[in-house]
């Protein structure tokens, strides 16, 4: 079934928003929940922000997933995608794979 070019926007939209909130909570992980549990010996910091990173990658994930079902990725996009978001401010920079 061929998507309409609203939807395909739509999957866009969804794509970037969910690199971006996943971006932020890469950042939050690295440069908060770390330093708490190592310098300020708060370990729960890591496991609360940790989880909630590790749910949103998996989301990020499936979303370069739908963007190849789509044909809206190749692979070289899709690998490029996923080094972006294990890179620190990566996902800021997915709209240019557009």
């Amino acid at each position: 079934m061929e998507l309409t070019e609203e939807q395909k926007q739509q999957r866009i939209k969804r794509f970037l928003n969910i690199g971006k909130i996943e971006g932020y909570s890469y950042l939050i992980l690295l440069f908060i929940a770390m330093p708490l549990k190592y310098a300020f010996k708060i370990p729960e910091a890591v496991r609360i922000v940790g989880l909630l990173h590790g749910v949103l990658f998996v989301a990020f994930m499936y979303q370069i997933l739908q963007m190849m079902i789509d044909k809206q990725f190749n692979f070289i996009k899709a690998v490029k995608a996923f080094l972006l978001s294990i890179i620190p401010f990566g996902t800021f920079f997915l709209k240019k794979l557009l």
